[in-house]
């Protein structure tokens, strides 16, 4: 089974166009993550319905961040993007009288229920901006090595 990745995709979304001046356009964001600029307008339709970005039309438009990055976390965008249940996996209730299944539901609902609301408060403990520190210490770290390296070299 194919996992649900537009949160992700989404998120990435987002982090570029936090540190990019100008809008994007459906195009440029399906160039970005291979996929089609209807898939693209579709998804980001979802968000702009949320308030978390905003469109505009013609010459110089395209796509734009109209949230301030401390307000939104990653379980807000999973909603918006109308993300699936956190698990795929499910407890099957065909024979509700089958001891088998009563003790195998009572032990996966349980955990699954426990997880669940594990991963939902993490994605609601972590808002986009701190997404976007840790790229730009990602960033920071990654060009440092080659600053030094250069440095290193010029000596």
């Amino acid at each position: 089974m194919r996992s649900d990745s537009r949160l992700s995709r989404m998120l990435h979304v987002l982090l570029h166009m936090a540190r990019h001046d100008a809008p994007f356009t459906s195009e440029q964001l399906a160039q970005m993550l291979r996929t089609n600029p209807v898939v693209v307008r579709r998804t980001m339709a979802g968000l702009r319905d949320a308030g978390y970005v905003r469109s505009d039309k013609g010459h110089g438009g395209g796509w734009t961040l109209a949230c301030d990055l401390g307000n939104v976390t990653l379980l807000d965008i999973h909603h918006a993007v109308g993300g699936p249940n956190i698990f795929a996996i499910g407890v099957q209730s065909d024979n509700p009288q089958c001891a088998v299944e009563r003790a195998v539901n009572a032990a996966l609902d349980g955990a699954l229920r426990e997880a669940q609301a594990i991963l939902i408060a993490r994605l609601g403990a972590i808002s986009l901006a701190d997404l976007a520190q840790n790229f730009d210490t990602l960033c920071t770290q990654h060009a440092a090595p080659r600053h030094a390296e250069r440095h290193d070299a010029a000596r």
